[in-house]
């Protein structure tokens, strides 16, 4: 059976912050065929752990990885690795995800208030970074 999973049984299984739900949940993924991750997932998945757990960037962008390659998961890869390469630069997971999207609906630059995406050089974002005139300092 495919499923969709959603960031807190992804949390809990990396976590292991509750053994039992941690348990329960993986006795339904080793049943499915196919483990479907949408984007905002995967952007919750970076954050939480971050924030609530204090994970360091390199331990979530590990579990990020080992996630992405499981064979089951049905995911956008590409965007994951931009992802992963905003993390791995300093920067939101999300910004390399956002910028992905960018770029493949056509977009040349990312407006943004966030000075730390901005600094990330076009290579990282895939994209040029830019932010609003006034607010550059």
């Amino acid at each position: 059976m495919p499923l969709t999973l959603d960031t807190n049984i992804l949390v809990r299984l990396a976590t292991r912050d509750d053994p039992v739900q941690a348990e329960a949940a993986l006795r339904v993924l080793r049943a499915a065929d196919r483990l479907v991750i949408p984007l905002p997932v995967w952007c919750e998945l970076a954050r939480v752990p971050l924030r609530g757990y204090r994970h360091s960037a390199k331990q979530v962008a590990h579990a990020i990885g080992t996630l992405m390659d499981v064979e089951q998961v049905v995911c956008d890869r590409e965007a994951v690795r931009a992802g992963l390469a905003m993390l791995a630069a300093g920067a939101d997971f999300a910004d390399g995800v956002i910028a992905r999207a960018g770029v493949q609906m056509g977009a040349d630059a990312m407006l943004t208030f966030d000075r730390t995406a901005a600094a990330r050089p076009s290579s990282v974002l895939g994209l040029k970074a830019v932010v609003p005139p006034g607010e550059e300092t």
